[in-house]
This record gives C-alpha cells, structure tokens and sequence, in this order.
C-alpha cells in the first residue's frame, strides 16, 4: 500500500486496529541524516514486546498497574520512498493474543497525546528558562549579600578597634 504522508498512515492502522479489536502504538522512528525528517516509522499492537523486571534498587516503583505487553508481533512498517509517498514495506497481521473491540469512548487519539506532549514539552522549556532568569537574579543577589556583609564586618571590626583604641587610652590615663 502507499500513503500520501506517514500521518495517514497511522490515521489508516489505527482504524484498522480499531476495527479489528486492538490498539496501536509507535514502536519506532527512523530519521534522515541529512534533514532530521522521519523516514520510516514502525507501528505495532500495543502488546507488542515486553516489559523486563527491573531488579528492585530500593528506589520508589512509579508505575501503577502492570504491564500489558505479551510479545505481539503485531506490526506494520513504512517508509518514505519519494516526497509525498509512504509505502508498506512489512506488515505483521497475527496476533498471540485475543483481540477485544475497546469499548471505551473519548480515549486520546495518538495525535491528540502527540500534541498535548508538544504543549507540554513547550510549558517546560518555558518554566526552565524563567527558572534559568531567577536563578540568575538569585545570584546576583546573593554576591550584593555577600559584599555587604564583607563591609558591614569591616565597619564592625572598625569600631572595635576604636573601641579598644578608646579603652586602652582610658586604662593609661587611668
């Protein structure tokens, strides 16, 4: 088959998938040396691979719920030939597991999460460099401390020295 864009290439396995009782996820991407762009894109059943344990560390376990990875081989791979051409060039029909038609309603397309992670991903880079700008102005507040400090201590040690100088001329007049 051939897709005029790797996005209506997924858009086309996720209804597939849909129709046939299983939800898809991007497994992997490949990218041009040249410009960046992606140039194939790796599809498959969510249960596609597994999970291995990772040895307990003594380290709080994040997730929640248990994996739902089975080793599915589930797949479907394309590859930008021309500008504007996505062909399949392998696709895995059988699946290890049974398939189920979700029932759920309003769950997040892959485009959605894509660009509520955009969104995400732009709110972060936009905190880290204000945080960068007060982390900065804390510094440089900080070294306004710091030398204030250093001539409040000169001034105080000033005055005791006076003060010793004054009680040293009281005890020899005295």
């Amino acid at each position: 088959m051939v897709f005029e864009s790797e996005k209506s290439a997924r858009i086309f396995y996720d209804e597939y998938a849909k129709r046939e009782g299983f939800l898809t996820r991007i497994v992997s991407s490949r990218k041009s040396e040249h410009d960046g762009t992606i140039i194939s894109r790796r599809l498959a059943c969510n249960k596609e691979g597994f999970n291995l344990s990772i040895p307990n560390t003594g380290q709080v376990k994040i997730r929640k719920r248990e994996s739902k990875r089975e080793g599915c081989m589930a797949m479907i791979l394309v590859k930008r030939e021309k500008p504007g051409k996505w062909l399949v060039t392998k696709f895995m029909r059988d699946h290890n597991h049974p398939l189920v038609i979700s029932s759920k309603k309003g769950r997040p397309t892959p485009d959605e999460k894509d660009e509520r992670i955009r969104e995400l991903s732009s709110q972060l880079h936009h905190t880290n460099r204000q945080l960068a700008a007060c982390r900065e102005q804390l510094r440089t507040f900080m070294t306004y401390i710091e030398e204030h400090t250093m001539c409040m201590l000169k001034t105080v040690e000033g005055v005791v020295q006076n003060i010793r100088e004054v009680e040293s001329e009281t005890r020899s007049s005295s």
